[in-house]
């Protein structure tokens, strides 16, 4: 499910865990979990034991699961994106197909289709990323033009793309796992996320949408002219929204532009991307707020968070370049 209504309103986050030694409840959390048929759980050769645990918002969560046992069974589709990794034990993904054999350590996106699957005494890491949420981010990218993205499950990813999806992981997970993280910090986590996906695991690429349908210089989604009431609604729109997770979709609905528009027409107009153009906004932002405050009453970590920025070291250098000195020069005034 997604909450995202152009508003700036995200997903409650939530924090779930389960753990047991019965059979028929470890069946009933993951027939509900990952619906599906012909689902078979057993016991192995030592005592039966579960743990299952979520943490996130409904864009984007982070799963553990433990199953000191088997199971097998058919997954439906479903309206998410997962990718998982084994911590140890061994599993198979689309047994009988495209069969993929799941190495300890190493992610791999679940098919986003229905598929087999046997798994047996594991330990898995997962996230869950929501449709809408990589969906929308697809078509910012111009991967598709709108709806399912289709991945290949079982293509390599190199060594580079490891790396990168390991940093983001490593950079994303603690304001994940803080239930009490600022909004715009949570938001900027899970766009990361949702874009790692995206850049790490190969999927189909289909042909972006016409930027303006011929003959129709003033039909909705059409890119606006510099200096036009659009372009200007955009912007607008963006100052006055910027203290909230919005995302390049609701500024493009604001100002009656597709995607691809708002993109064309900031690039023309202001030479930046509309992502590129709230960063500096929320920038200004944070430079506002630390001009006003003292050592004594915050810190540079708490309004850099305040405003989305989860890497200290990365903010920091861009802060420098757009303004020319350190942050915590400004707080001292």
């Amino acid at each position: 499910m997604d909450e995202h209504d152009g508003t700036g309103a995200t997903p409650p986050p939530f924090r779930r865990a389960v753990h047991g030694d019965d059979l028929d409840a470890a069946r009933d959390l993951y027939e509900t979990q990952y619906p599906g048929e012909g689902f078979r759980l057993d016991q192995l050769d030592r005592p039966f034991e579960y743990r299952y645990a979520a943490v996130g918002d409904d864009d984007v969560s982070l799963r553990t699961s433990e199953f000191h046992g088997s199971a097998r069974g058919t997954a439906d589709a479903v309206p998410e994106y997962v990718v998982s990794w084994l911590v140890d034990g061994c599993g198979t993904v689309d047994v009988g197909r495209d069969e993929v054999g799941l190495r300890p350590l190493v992610p791999r996106i679940a098919p986003t289709r229905a598929y087999s699957f046997d798994f047996a005494d594991y330990r898995q890491r997962l996230v869950h990323v929501g449709a809408a949420h990589l969906e929308r981010l697809a078509v910012e990218r111009g991967d598709v033009a709108s709806g399912h993205v289709t991945f290949f499950h079982a293509a390599p990813i190199g060594e580079a793309g490891l790396r990168r999806w390991r940093a983001v992981i490593s950079e994303t997970t603690p304001v994940l796992l803080d239930l009490a993280a600022p909004p715009l910090l949570r938001a900027e986590a899970n766009r990361r996320l949702a874009l790692a996906v995206l850049e790490t695991f190969p999927h189909e690429v289909g042909a972006a949408p016409a930027v303006l349908a011929p003959g129709a210089p003033g039909a909705p989604g059409a890119p606006a002219a510099p200096g036009s009431r659009r372009l200007a609604l955009a912007v607008e729109y963006l100052h006055e929204h910027a203290h909230e997770p919005i995302g390049v979709a609701d500024v493009a609905q604001a100002a009656d532009l597709s995607v691809r528009g708002l993109q064309v027409a900031l690039q023309r107009a202001l030479d930046v991307s509309p992502t590129v153009l709230l960063r500096q906004i929320r920038l200004d932002r944070v430079h506002a707020d630390l001009a006003v405050a003292t050592p004594e009453t915050t810190t540079v970590g708490a309004v850099a968070r305040h405003w989305g920025f989860s890497h200290l070291g990365r903010f920091s250098a861009v802060y420098h370049e757009r303004f020319g000195e350190h942050p915590s020069t400004t707080l001292r005034g």
